[in-house]
Formats: C-alpha cells, structure tokens, sequence
C-alpha cells in the first residue's frame, strides 16, 4: 500500500505546487479575483493584529507559499497530515473566491475530499488518541502491579521479622 500511497499524495500535491508556482509568479492576477474575499476579511486580519498584511497582493503571496511547502511536504511524505490540512484549509477560500463554473466547483470539492482522506490517513498506525489512551493504560496497570508487589513484599517483610522476634537468640 505504501507505493499506492506516495504516488496518490505527490499527484494530488502537483496541483497545489504549480498553482502556487504561478501565483507566486504573477500574484496581481489572483490578487484581483480575491480583492471581494480580502475586502470583508481586511477588518478580522487588522482586529487580530495590525501588523498582518492586508492588502490583496501580499496575501496571494502568502497562500501561494504556504500552497507551495505543504505541496512540497505532501508530495515528499514529510508531515503529510498537517500539510494535507494546511493544503484543505487553504482551498476553502480558494473555492470561495474561484469565479469559475460548476466543474471549478466539484475539481475543487474533489480536491478538498482528497486532502481531507490524506490528513486522516494515520497509513495503517493507530492514531494518536489510541496511542496516548494505550500508554496511559500501560502505566496505570504497571503502577497497579508495582503497589501490588510492594504491599506483598511489605507483609513477607513484616512476616519474617515477627518470626524473628518470637525466637530465641
């Protein structure tokens, strides 16, 4: 399965790459496509803080980046959750501000459910909840046993030496 899985991740990384390539490239065409979203998104940036930029082109930019790394992440098998979530997280304004038909829409939809199987894909390891639930449940059984063994110990202690004061010598 692990073949199936890194061609599947490098093919669904691919569009996210050469679209951030070509945003980074020329980031004024995108910039007027988004400027509607920007325009209701500039007061939530500049509440959160003034120092985020909030001019259209910057912010092409920096989707164009982060699209390219977590494509780059994704693609090489390096944090392939996060970069699969960063990557949906990015496609929602993406899908959003996209002006184009219905076949944007459902290329986009399909892209988003791909990348949502891609940051649940734990690739056959148990998550990890299961993991910290299990190590928890570990510890708590051998803290059990170590308090058992310590009491028993404790009485075959306190055995021998009532034996030992009871003889004589």
């Amino acid at each position: 399965m692990r073949p199936v899985r890194t061609a599947a991740r490098a093919m669904l990384a691919s569009i996210f790459v050469f679209d951030g390539i070509r945003a980074l490239a020329r980031p004024e065409e995108r910039a007027e496509a988004v400027r509607p979203f920007t325009d209701r998104v500039t007061p939530l940036l500049e509440r959160t803080d003034p120092r985020l930029p909030t001019d259209p082109v910057t912010l092409v930019r920096a989707k164009a980046a982060a699209d390219v790394l977590a494509g780059l992440a994704l693609a090489t098998g390096r944090f392939t959750r996060l970069s699969a979530a960063v990557l949906a997280v990015g496609l929602i304004p993406h899908t959003a501000t996209d002006k184009g038909d219905r076949d944007h829409l459902l290329r986009n939809l399909g892209l988003l459910g791909g990348l949502l199987l891609a940051a649940a894909d734990t690739e056959g390891r148990p998550s990890l909840r299961y993991r910290t639930t299990h190590a928890v449940d570990r510890s708590q059984r051998s803290v059990r046993r170590a308090v058992r063994t310590a009491k028993r110990e404790a009485r075959i202690a306190a055995t021998a030496a009532a034996t030992a004061r009871r003889l004589p010598g």
